[in-house]
């Protein structure tokens, strides 16, 4: 059942942003999960502001695309302690499997079709 609309869908991508930039300070992350929660919060700032839903500046990538996105980053999110070497940091390593799950839970529940539209190729999808 998709009950998150993109126009939702973008004010938690925004939100998203934040955390990412909050993390580090508010959850003492050590420099490896500190530096890839502030390049996170630019990628992600980046693909929402080009994406085609409701908030973007540019709507260079379809929705749809975004959503193959986060596809694959929520589940490496939850990798990433593991693969980076930093699951022994509590903090860091909860942080980022809760946002791994959350971004999949997020995923799964988007209308990834509704208000899709996107200058790319010059038409509507």
């Amino acid at each position: 059942m998709k009950i998150i609309s993109p126009r939702n869908h973008g004010y938690l991508d925004f939100l998203t942003v934040v955390i990412f930039l909050l993390a580090p300070t508010l959850l003492g992350l050590s420099e490896i999960p500190a530096m890839l929660a502030y390049g996170l919060a630019a990628v992600h700032l980046a693909v929402t502001l080009v994406s085609g839903f409701p908030f973007s500046a540019i709507k260079l990538i379809p929705f749809t695309l975004q959503g193959w996105i986060e596809r694959i980053v929520g589940p490496v999110l939850v990798a990433i302690p593991f693969i980076l070497g930093f699951s022994d940091e509590s903090l860091a390593r909860n942080f980022y499997i809760a946002v791994g799950i959350i971004i999949i839970v997020v995923g799964l529940l988007t209308d990834y079709r509704g208000e899709n539209r996107s200058y790319f190729a010059g038409k509507e999808e």
